[in-house]
């Protein structure tokens, strides 16, 4: 089977006015699910730029074109705020970012298939056409993945890639949902869900943009430098619509804030930094940032990234403690990382009660108590034919 729709499904139906979407959204506040995807541009911009999303009910498939003429998306907007239609999606978050930006709210209730899949022991961050293949009964022509959605008219071939995305995927979500309802996972899901419908999430805060460089310095001049910088390139670039790159690469962001330059002739030596630029008016926007945070009192300076304290983990124990989770991630068919992540397990390692995810919920049953067994001396690790066991060990005395 190629990438087109299922052959149960009629052809995908091109929508390009309000009113015929309408009428389809219509018919779809009736299902009990649908699944959803989108495809857009974000390379020389930088807000995404929508140009299709499909969506499949029981019976019928839509390509909707976001850039019709006079199209108005608010019958899909509240289509993915009915709280009577799960919305499925792969790998969404930037297709749940678009509809925050287009409507202002996470689509709501929501169900993501590659987050259930690491749950169902899938593996990390499993592909869209690995599930097709494992549980769609399909293969996956990648021929259109880079194509530019924003030339019209689609073509045959591009309609059918599209519908493609959300045809199958029904399948996959019904034989995920119900393999983990067999194995009473449905909670867990429930649990990794949550965090993906935080709307928070996809804020772009241009005040915290500075801790996405993580700096490695304890000057809090720089820090505060830095910050400042950061939340004016975040600001500048949403204002112009480019890429944070084109406006300033990270590293030049770095190196300006390192010498803090007074005047456009000193900003011109900054690496990336072109004559024009710094002469220019977004030069003379960013060293009046530069000048303004020069003159902060120490009071108004940003503390530096805390350091962990108390003595450094173990080595051995933290090798232990992975072989551990490696261990508990195969006896349960469930990706590694969600259960406890490198830096969890070294906190774990080194803390007596960490507050750590692997410490609550259900990591906590299925990896966490094991994890602090093993560093009681409770239990020992063992090797049972291929596989590696948890062996009691009896108490002294």
């Amino acid at each position: 089977m190629s990438r087109s729709s299922r052959p149960d499904f009629p052809a995908p139906h091109l929508i390009t006015t309000t009113a015929d979407l309408a009428v389809f959204c219509a018919r779809l506040h009736g299902e009990r699910f649908v699944t959803i995807d989108t495809e857009f541009m974000r390379e020389r911009t930088y807000w995404p730029e929508l140009c299709i999303v499909q969506v499949a009910g029981t019976h019928e498939v839509a390509i909707i074109d976001a850039e019709a003429e006079g199209i108005d998306l608010a019958p899909l907007g509240a289509l993915l705020a009915d709280p009577a239609v799960l919305k499925v999606v792969h790998a969404g978050r930037q297709d749940i970012e678009i509809f925050v930006l287009k409507f202002g709210a996470v689509p709501t209730p929501l169900f993501d298939t590659q987050i259930a899949a690491m749950v169902a022991g899938f593996g990390d961050q499993v592909g869209y056409e690995a599930l097709v293949a494992a549980l769609g009964d399909g293969q996956i022509d990648k021929s259109h993945r880079f194509s530019d959605w924003s030339v019209r008219p689609l073509s045959p071939a591009q309609i059918a890639y599209a519908a493609a995305d959300v045809t199958h995927l029904r399948t996959v979500y019904e034989r995920l949902a119900a393999r983990l309802a067999r194995e009473g996972r449905e909670a867990w899901v429930a649990e990794e869900m949550a965090a993906l419908v935080d709307p928070a999430a996809y804020r772009a805060d241009p005040e915290t943009a500075w801790e996405r460089l993580r700096p490695r310095s304890g000057n809090r001049r720089f820090l505060a430098m830095l910050r400042a910088l950061a939340a004016w390139r975040e600001r500048e670039a949403q204002r112009i619509n480019i890429p944070r790159p084109r406006l300033l690469k990270d590293e030049t962001l770095m190196e300006i804030a390192a010498s803090a330059p007074e005047t456009a002739e000193a900003l011109a030596r900054a690496r990336g930094v072109s004559k024009g630029f710094a002469e220019g008016k977004t030069g003379q926007s960013l060293l009046e940032v530069i000048a303004a945070t020069r003159a902060l009192p120490e009071s108004a300076l940003p503390e530096p990234p805390r350091v962990r304290e108390g003595p450094r983990p173990s080595p051995g124990l933290v090798a232990l403690l992975k072989v551990l989770l490696a261990a508990r991630s195969e006896e349960h068919r469930v990706a590694p990382r969600l259960l406890a992540s490198s830096e969890e397990i070294e906190r774990l390692a080194a803390e007596d009660a960490p507050d750590i995810p692997a410490l609550h919920g259900w990591r906590r049953e299925v990896f966490g108590e094991a994890a602090l067994a093993l560093k009681a001396g409770r239990v020992a690790l063992g090797a049972a034919g291929k596989r590696i066991t948890l062996v009691p060990i009896a108490p002294a005395g």
